[in-house]
């Protein structure tokens, strides 16, 4: 049973009218993304990208390191579709917050994607300014885990001071795996995005592991044979 949002996460064009199995419900992109599609214009490409979502949330990402310069390319991306959020970084490249930005484009009820959100205090530098929209908090979920901190713990605090203090969503970023899915909705995440090859696997969830073995042990035997290896 789905107890959860999920958001696909850096989807080529050709691979929105894939069947995953599970729907869709929203979509996310960062610059990282865009420049390893080979997108030689941020705009034209975003735009492509917003036409296959078909309404439904997609996130667009800022990558200005100034307030002004951010809140402007906040509005034109904004301005692209009402269907998007804009995604803002958690702080600049200097490590000081974007609370100015956040500020503006809450006045100017524009919808936020906060990204690359690592700890609780974090939240808590910003939640105020927030509380009341239905800003999307995006903690890498993943990446904490990559330095050897127990994320599900870290995202169980963040879920409970954010729905305790605000109307915001949280979403578990950065997935290792397929079961981060699960791991996501006991955490008390609103949203999970996931690339399309971690939500095929999804499929996978309720398989019978002596299955699963024999398939494994055939699949093995199949590759070594069909290669001509002896020993």
């Amino acid at each position: 049973m789905k107890k959860i949002e999920l958001y696909a996460d850096g989807l080529k064009i050709n691979e929105f009218d894939e069947n995953f199995g599970l729907d869709i419900d929203g979509y996310t992109f960062n610059p990282s993304i865009f420049k390893n599609h080979g997108a030689s214009n941020y705009l034209d490409y975003g735009k492509e990208l917003i036409k296959k979502s078909k309404g439904k949330p997609i996130s667009l990402e800022v990558f200005a390191d100034n307030d002004n310069e951010m809140i402007e390319q906040a509005k034109i991306l904004n301005n692209l579709g009402k269907n998007v959020y804009v995604k803002i970084p958690i702080t600049f490249t200097n490590g000081d917050y974007t609370l100015k930005v956040l500020d503006y484009l809450v006045q100017n009820k524009i919808k936020i994607n906060l990204t690359a959100i690592f700890t609780i205090h974090q939240i808590e530098r910003v939640i105020t300014s927030l509380k009341d929209t239905n800003t999307i908090l995006s903690v890498f979920a993943g990446r904490i885990y990559d330095s050897g901190q127990d994320a599900f713990k870290i995202m169980c605090e963040i879920t409970k001071l954010v729905k305790n203090k605000s109307k915001c969503k949280t979403l578990w970023a950065s997935p290792r795996m397929s079961y981060d899915y699960i791991s996501a909705i006991h955490s008390g995440a609103d949203i999970i995005t996931m690339q399309g090859s971690q939500i095929k696997k999804l499929k996978l969830f309720g398989k019978d592991l002596n299955e699963f073995s024999l398939e494994t042990v055939k699949q093995f035997h199949n590759d070594a044979k069909s290669s001509g290896f002896k020993i």
